[in-house]
């Protein structure tokens, strides 16, 4: 299906290059980027615009600072530790409880006081961010993801990426952690995505390694089930991701907390291409409809109600 480029343009598959100068090129302006590539202005800028987002325990910057990291986990039994300037979930530590002094990851692997600052120095040092440049260490409140999600990810937090062009909602991607992603949402890293129908927020199909499958690897789950709740929140968070970093071509990625409903994780400016294979269509068909529209200057909810009636 994907290697004759011709079948590839008659899906209307986009391809990297197409998405590199026509789209993130052209709809995103460079000058907005670090809204972006940066977590913590992103969580800032989200704060300011009323957006929800998990909560921000604290951040450090400078190495000295290192040994006074447990400020910022008090009382806090799970946290999570990201590089401000990561990418592809490189440096993203999960801690889901503490035992007296051992800081227990997903997979139930223990880590120390030592490992835990060596983690904070290398993301410090540039170890994990965008061009190795030196980074900041940001502290997140754990996400204490929603039930209806039992069996459907394996020792990690789901999220749903939705595909924002120009402010419609356009393609949306569930990411389910494996024992092979280490609890993170990454499909290179080996999570399944499952493509989820933008308008009523159910599975449609799921890729792992970008090969279909059928049951979650770990779990044996049917992951045809899966049904995403909250679905209108979600695609109102992500139209209004837009409308908060005017950037015209972006991937938002949100968590479903239990007891906070959801919330923006992060944002992406270069979103992968995947996100097609997994519901099995090309983005390119999508939008160009939107860019045919007579009237682009639609209110968030007629764009969402157009994407829901079209996609």
């Amino acid at each position: 299906m994907f290697a004759n480029p011709f079948k590839l343009k008659k899906l209307g598959i986009l391809g990297m290059n197409d998405r590199n100068i026509n789209y993130i090129g052209k709809h995103n302006d460079r000058k907005n980027f670090p809204l972006v590539d940066n977590k913590l202005k992103t969580k800032k800028l989200a704060q300011k615009h009323g957006i929800s987002v998990p909560k921000l325990l604290g951040y450090i910057q400078y190495q000295v600072e290192i040994n006074h990291f447990e400020d910022y986990i008090e009382n806090q039994s799970g946290f999570v530790i990201k590089p401000a300037q990561g990418s592809g979930g490189k440096g993203i530590l999960v801690i889901v409880k503490r035992d007296k002094d051992k800081f227990i990851k997903p997979s139930g692997e223990a880590l120390d006081y030592n490992d835990i600052k060596r983690h904070i120095s290398n993301i410090l040092s540039g170890l994990y961010s965008l061009g190795g440049r030196n980074d900041v260490a940001v502290f997140e409140k754990l996400v204490d993801f929603d039930d209806v999600f039992d069996g459907f990810s394996y020792e990690g937090v789901p999220d749903v990426r939705v595909i924002v062009y120009k402010g419609f909602p356009t393609l949306s991607m569930m990411r389910l952690s494996t024992s092979n992603s280490d609890g993170k949402a990454n499909l290179h890293q080996g999570a399944v995505g499952v493509g989820i129908d933008i308008k009523t927020g159910k599975a449609l199909n799921a890729v792992q390694f970008d090969r279909p499958i059928k049951l979650h690897p770990d779990t044996n789950k049917n992951l045809k089930e899966l049904v995403v709740p909250f679905w209108d929140e979600i695609l109102h968070l992500s139209a209004r991701c837009y409308e908060m970093t005017n950037m015209g071509y972006l991937g938002a990625d949100i968590v479903i907390d239990k007891n906070l409903g959801p919330l923006v994780l992060e944002l992406n400016a270069r979103p992968g291409l995947a996100i097609q294979i997994a519901n099995d269509i090309g983005a390119l068909k999508r939008f160009s409809l939107i860019d045919s529209l007579k009237n682009s200057n639609k209110t968030l909810e007629e764009k969402i109600a157009f994407s829901k009636e079209n996609f």
